[in-house]
């Protein structure tokens, strides 16, 4: 492993799949276990801003942008979207980035997309790390109510109907400041969060294509993992904001009960973007558990909390 503070391999590149996506991906550091960053609904990478850099001061870890994501392409058939091609499209992008095992960190969405990536494909898994994320049917609890659930039939057929008139009307209010600050204080903690923290995932949802965003919602409304939750057989740290609307903290608890053997950290003052709210205390929390579950050797110092 290289030590902290030197130089760490980087690496980016394109995987074009056999249906004809092409999907970014990047590879930061050196050092085994390996680790895979799972981003959230509509995410670029935002969420690992912190943890990110953290890791690969030890570990070789791959950021990977989904279909219609990021830098990442769909194919011509573009129903070819969401849970249903995520975790093979993974398989694929672990090999071309060299590794054959991994402990997957998820994030909101790349929570359902960690799981069943292990119930597909368990001896490829090392290790989890579940951050503010459900393990299934997530406009079931969106803020603990069933109200998107009812409504997102309509906003997807209107979607549909009108992508370029949804576009622009998603384009200009995700670059409104108004509604940016409305956001944060709505849904995260102004206190903790930084405004620029956050504009690049504003920034990327923006430019998202809206018919992309839908579809791989739909998708990700019909999954659930929960049945698979007892059969996680890897160490599994669930990180919880008590005060996510996204994804209400309860469903983290819910979730790490069932998995055998796993912990639970919660953050009392977090929310759905806890590890940009307090990545200090994520990474101590990260740190130990790959310690204590995975014998991996701890870093040389401590990072910050808050």
């Amino acid at each position: 492993m290289s030590p902290p503070g030197h130089a760490t391999t980087f690496r980016q590149d394109t995987l074009r799949v056999p249906d004809g996506a092409d999907l970014y991906f990047q590879v930061r550091g050196e050092g085994t276990p390996g680790m895979v960053l799972c981003d959230g609904l509509g995410c670029d990478g935002f969420a690992w801003k912190y943890l990110l850099p953290y890791l690969a001061r030890r570990h070789r870890v791959l950021r990977w942008h989904y279909r219609g994501h990021g830098k990442s392409s769909v194919p011509e058939d573009r129903t070819r979207i969401g849970m249903a091609y995520t975790c093979d499209d993974m398989a694929r992008v672990m090999d071309a980035a060299g590794l054959e095992k991994a402990v997957l960190f998820g994030h909101s969405m790349g929570v359902q997309v960690a799981l069943e990536f292990h119930r597909r494909y368990a001896r490829r898994v090392q290790g989890l790390v579940l951050v503010c994320g459900s393990y299934g049917m997530p406009l079931d609890t969106f803020h603990d109510s069933t109200l998107l659930k009812r409504i997102f039939p309509t906003l997807r057929r209107a979607v549909e109907r009108f992508p370029l008139h949804t576009a622009r009307i998603v384009h200009g209010a995700l670059t409104t400041e108004l509604v940016v600050q409305l956001a944060i204080r709505l849904e995260m903690n102004p206190e903790l969060i930084a405004r620029n923290d956050l504009a690049p995932y504003f920034s990327h949802l923006a430019r998202m294509d809206p018919v992309v965003f839908v579809r791989t919602l739909d998708s990700l409304a019909s999954h659930t993992a929960w049945d698979h939750l007892e059969y996680v057989d890897v160490p599994t740290l669930v990180v919880a904001g008590e005060k996510d609307r996204f994804t209400p903290g309860w469903l983290s608890r819910k979730m790490a009960e069932r998995i055998p053997a796993s912990e639970l950290l919660t953050i009392s003052e977090g929310t759905h973007t806890a590890p940009l709210e307090v990545p200090g205390l994520v990474e101590l929390r990260v740190e130990r558990f790959l310690r204590e579950r995975l014998g991996v050797e701890s870093g040389e110092s401590a990072p910050k909390v808050g």
